[in-house]
This record gives C-alpha cells, sequence and structure tokens, in this order.
C-alpha cells in the first residue's frame, strides 16, 4: 500500500459511494475498485461491504482507517517538520468553518495566506459553529473559526477578531408567531423557540431562561445558526442568532429582530487551535498570518 491509496480509502469512508470518490479524487472507478480490493488483500479481510444500492464500511474496516488516519497525520507532521517557514512551505492545512464565517472572516484571511504560501493546500470543511471546538480536540481540524468560550481549555489558544451580538428574531409580517412577539408583556413561556443544539449561544440563551424563570417551548434544536435564520423565517418560532450572520443571511427580509427582547452579551469570535498545533510551521504560518490581519481590524 501507499499515501495515495490511504487516500482513496479514507476519501471512501466519508462518501460511501464510489462514484463520488472517484469523481472528487480523479480516479477512474473500476480503478477505485482495483485500490480497494487490493488493500483488501493485503489486509485479509473485507473492509466495505458493497452491492448495487449501497456501501457501508466493516469493522475491520474501521479498525484499518484508525490506521490509515494515524499514518497519514504523522507522514503530514513529518513533511511539516522538514520544510522551512518561507514562502516554499508545503503541506495540508484543515480548517473548520461555519459558511457564513468561510466567506466573511475566513476569506480575508485566506486570500493573504494563499499569497504568502502558495504551496500550502486547504482542506475547508464546513459544519455547525457551535461543533468548532470539538473538531480541535478530536483533531479533525487543525484551525477552527469558534466563539470563544467562557472558559477556555488551557490546552487551546484562541485568537480574537470581532465581537458579534446576539439577537432575538421572529418571523417578519403577520402571524400567530408574531402576535405573541408584540404583545406586552411578551409571553416567553408560549413562545415556541429554535435554538441551536449546543454552543455558546445556547449557554448563554439557557442561562437567561434560568434568571428569568422561563421554561421555553423548543420546538427545535438544530445545528447552525443558518438553520434557526430558515426556521424562523418559515413562521416555526423565534430564535436567537449572532448578528454576524443575519447580517450575511440571504433570507434576511423574512425575518426581524425583536425589539422588546433583553439584550445578551455579546461573544467572541476569532480562531482556535491547539497550542500543540501551533508547533506546526503549516499552522503557525497561518496564525501570524491571522494576527497580522486582525491587528489591522478597528479596536
Amino acid at each position: 500500500m501507499d499515501l495515495h491509496e490511504l487516500e482513496l480509502f479514507i476519501h471512501l469512508t466519508k462518501t460511501l459511494h464510489f462514484s463520488k470518490t472517484s469523481r472528487e479524487m480523479h480516479i477512474s472507478p473500476s480503478a477505485l475498485s482495483r485500490t480497494i480490493r487490493r488493500l483488501e488483500d493485503e489486509e485479509g479481510e473485507t473492509l466495505f461491504l458493497r452491492d448495487n444500492r449501497r456501501v457501508a464500511i466493516t469493522e475491520g474496516g474501521k479498525r484499518f482507517l484508525s490506521f490509515a488516519m494515524a499514518v497519514q497525520e504523522e507522514y503530514r507532521k513529518l513533511m511539516e517538520e522538514r520544510q522551512p517557514e518561507h514562502r516554499y512551505l508545503r503541506g495540508v492545512l484543515r480548517i473548520y468553518a461555519s459558511v457564513t464565517a468561510s466567506y466573511t472572516l475566513l476569506s480575508d484571511i485566506l486570500k493573504q495566506y494563499r499569497r504568502t504560501y502558495p504551496k500550502i493546500h486547504i482542506d475547508l470543511l464546513t459544519g455547525s459553529a457551535a461543533g468548532a471546538i470539538e473538531q480541535i480536540q478530536e483533531n479533525k481540524a487543525d484551525i477552527t473559526i469558534a466563539a470563544k468560550p467562557q472558559t477556555l481549555p488551557p490546552s487551546l489558544s484562541f485568537l480574537p477578531f470581532i465581537k458579534t451580538p446576539l439577537h432575538f428574531i421572529s418571523p417578519s409580517g403577520s402571524g400567530p408567531v408574531q402576535d405573541k412577539v408584540h404583545k406586552t408583556p411578551v409571553p416567553w413561556n408560549d413562545i415556541p423557540f429554535i435554538l441551536a443544539d449546543r454552543g455558546e449561544s445556547r449557554k448563554m440563551i439557557n442561562a437567561w431562561f434560568h434568571k428569568k424563570g422561563i421554561h421555553p417551548e423548543i420546538y427545535a434544536s438544530v445545528s447552525g445558526n443558518e438553520a434557526i435564520i430558515a426556521m424562523v423565517a418559515l413562521g416555526f418560532g423565534i430564535g436567537v442568532v449572532p448578528g454576524l450572520v443575519i447580517d450575511q443571511s440571504p433570507i434576511k427580509k423574512d425575518i426581524e429582530k425583536i425589539s422588546s427582547a433583553p439584550g445578551l452579551d455579546p461573544y467572541t469570535v476569532g480562531l482556535c487551535t491547539s497550542k500543540l498545533m501551533l508547533q506546526s510551521p503549516v499552522v503557525k504560518s497561518f496564525w501570524k498570518t491571522a494576527q497580522q490581519l486582525a491587528a489591522d481590524l478597528p479596536s
């Protein structure tokens, strides 16, 4: 086996779809099938169960996945250690960010970084902002864009970029949810909420509920602020989301901030990585690029 074969195997465990992996990895489906069969022959066990309709990884495949990822990670570290920190630095940088963070905060950093370090390959994974810190702690990403937790684990480093307020939002126009929101006082216990399933915003709103003695009706707990805005816009309830996400939302005309709602403390959004990963030349170079841009932001 070689590193490219391991890379194909790891990709297939993510897609569980031979055609998709062959297309995205620029290899023919027949060559991909031969690669997997060769790995299975070398390992002496079946790595995937497949028929005409589905692909599933076996228990043996899961064990081999752990091995493959460990080899890939060790090779990445070895290559980074052997490269000097200059324009020709090579390697892979794994970044995790929400969709909104990707085209706002991350966009400017990547533009500058790519100009300075054109040989670095960026592996960008998008997902819920609430899960960003976990991506670092579980070694699924090298750097994330995240909300700074109230207590930052000592193993992590955080680079602040902006502060964003949290806003209560409701559907715009008229409807049963809007009728309740416009009452004085607002009957918070009787209004359905759509909230983040975890993360800093959920912690803050839960603290507010507790302080006010409110036992809310939770209509849905969703992953991602964009999903909260979408469900609120459709009239399912009210939500609490960062101002940064509202400003960038393509459907912000379908929601409105609740003027009678209490103000919640803003939270800080920035880059997060582990202190151990900052020893990597690739991660360190990205961190320094972000620090330079952060220093130019208005205070």
